[in-house]
Order: C-alpha cells, then structure tokens, then sequence
C-alpha cells in the first residue's frame, strides 16, 4: 500500500455483464459470447482502481442486506477495498444492473437501485478524515457527501467529485465544498448550458473549485486550473471489449495521482490510462491496472 488513506463515499452495485456479437434489431433469444457478475457502482469502482494501483482506500456506502449485499461486499474485500463502513440496510435490496456488451464494446445498461436507503449519514466516522489524503464522492449520497466533505474541507484535505448527468441540484450543494470537479460531457452542459467546452469549465472554476475537467470519451480529457493553467488528455488507443466503469476508473485513478502530489497534468495523463486500460478487459474491474502496469504502458 501506498501513500496515505483515500476515502470514496458512494454508490456500490453488483453488475451482470453480457457480451454478445451484435444487438438484434427485434426483441429475440440470444447466446453471450461472454459473461461475468461484476462488482459495480460509482465509487465503488473508483475504490476498486485505486486499490488495484496499490492505493489504501475504503468505501463509505450503503448496500442492502441480500444476497447481492454479500457479493458487492465480497467482491470489494477481493479487490482491496476497506469495507468496514460500507452499511446493510435491513429489509432493502441492493442496487444491480444488467450491461449488454456488444463487440464494439458499445453498452445497454438497465440498472435498479433502490431508493429507500436511510439518508442519514451521522453513522460516518468523520473523524478518520483528518487523517485521509483525498476524499471521492460520486454524489449518489447527498447526505454522505457532505459529511465527508465537510470534514475535509475543515482539515485542508482534497476533494474530488464525478459529476454524472442527475446531479445538477446535487452539486449546487456541495460544489462550494470541491476542489477537482469531473464531469461526463453531458452533466457539463445541464449544469452550465450554453457556451464552449472552455467557457463551461472556467464558469466551474468561478465557482470555486481548484479544477475543473471533462470527461469526452475517444476525444480524451479536457481541463482547466483555478491558477490559470488547462490542457488537453489524448484519450489513449486500446482494443476495447468493455468500456463499463470507464469513467468510474478516470476518477478513482485522478484520486490515486492527487494523493501521490502529482500535478493537474500529470494526473489527467495517469487517469487517461488507467481509463483507457479498464476498457480492454469485460465488466468495470476485469482489466484494472496494476501500478506496475501502468508504469509499462505509460512508457
């Protein structure tokens, strides 16, 4: 393990990923090339790449306490992610999805989550914040996010937020609380509307935050800095069989290279690849790289 405690508040989900040479035209019976039961959900996957890079990490989460509870739980454990915070709610299933992959790696996600699990987050131990070298959320847990963040903020402790589409409302709550803001392309153009990719992240940055970025697929990464500075992440070319998680690895792997020191620039190159190499193995965690791996295809 490397560096500091890093922190993930989140979603965590238990995925069941297909692969199929093409999708029919018309609802039919098909065979799946592939298949795989695939620990999922945001933050959950997120922590799952920064353990794999040899990060100590844990997620802080509610799960249900079914059978699908104790396979995220165990699939977490697996990868390395702490869990001593990630809490089962009695009497509620926890959140699953089917992902349909086809072999262009083009995705059909039908997801359930369950929209009864407590708010409250004054169960959180706050207090191992202090000690924490990021903290992540994927602003599933309005409740948790704030918590964690608050914390953070009070203790000069980096905060990263992946910002989704549905999050608009969320993150006017918590943006005066971020440092590093990511978005996906569409969550970047509901909350800011109109303008250009640049005009939309110096309006983030006005906001408060120390950086805000992008996400934009094969067009790579797309950044600019409170200081002044912003650029431009090539996305990197892979054979891709999956991209499930893809965006979920760009943040846990930004999280990891903030907690390393590295610069805005250097951790969008290290995100970019983690991101590019997650999507060449099935379902969100298949193909998480090692440090060392890494390091070779950075090289």
């Amino acid at each position: 393990m490397q560096g500091k405690h890093i922190i993930a508040v989140g979603h965590a989900a238990l995925d069941y990923v297909y692969r199929i040479d093409a999708f029919p035209s018309s609802p039919t019976k098909l065979r799946a090339l592939d298949h795989v039961a695939s620990g999922g959900g945001m933050a959950a996957n997120a922590a799952a790449a920064i353990a794999r890079l040899g990060g100590h990490v844990s997620l802080w989460a509610r799960i249900g306490d079914d059978a699908s509870g104790g396979m995220i739980r165990h699939q977490l454990r697996e990868a390395g992610v702490g869990i001593s915070h990630v809490r089962a709610c009695t009497g509620l299933p926890s959140a699953t999805a089917a992902v349909i992959v086809d072999r262009r790696g083009e995705r059909l996600v039908i997801s359930e989550d369950d929209h009864e699990f407590p708010l409250a987050a004054d169960w959180l131990p706050v207090t191992e914040v202090e000690a924490a070298s990021v903290v992540l959320s994927d602003l599933t847990w309005l409740e948790g996010t704030v918590a964690a963040f608050t914390a953070a903020r009070a203790h000069a402790v980096p905060t990263v937020l992946d910002v989704d589409l549905n999050s608009g409302q969320l993150l006017k709550r918590v943006i005066g609380l971020a440092d590093y803001a990511i978005f996906s392309a569409p969550a970047l153009k509901a909350f800011v509307g109109g303008g250009s990719e640049e005009e939309r992240l110096a309006h983030v940055v006005r906001l408060g935050v120390r950086h805000a970025g992008v996400t934009l697929g094969e067009r790579g990464y797309h950044w600019a800095a409170a200081n002044g500075e912003h650029g431009r992440q090539a996305a990197f070319p892979v054979e891709v069989i999956d991209t499930t998680g893809a965006g979920d690895a760009f943040h846990g792997a930004f999280a990891w290279a903030i907690a390393q020191g590295w610069n805005d620039r250097e951790s969008a190159r290290v995100a970019a690849a983690v991101s590019a190499m997650s999507c060449t193995g099935l379902g969100a965690r298949g193909a998480l790289p090692t440090r060392e791996q890494l390091q070779k295809f950075l090289a």
